[in-house]
């Protein structure tokens, strides 16, 4: 879990601006999405998708017991 959030927060894996406008992004949606009665439905595919995504990515590159993405912390791979 800790190498998961120290990927999430590096400034090497996504730049400041691309976070900021992903955040905007999303909460513009959710905005337009709530008081629709597709909002529920929407948010919980999203994360069912995200999630899904996400495991089948580091479960394909090794993630849990290898550096992934281009990542040059080869110390962190026996870690955890």
């Amino acid at each position: 879990m800790k190498r998961e959030v120290r990927v999430a927060l590096s400034r090497r894996a996504q730049p400041v601006w691309f976070r900021v406008l992903k955040w905007i992004i999303a909460l513009g949606v959710g905005v337009m999405l709530w008081r629709t009665p597709y909002f529920w439905p929407v948010i919980l595919g999203a994360l069912v998708l995200s999630l899904t995504l996400h495991f089948i990515w580091r479960w394909k590159t090794k993630g849990w017991t290898q550096p992934w993405g281009g990542w040059n912390d080869m110390d962190t791979a026996d870690k955890d």
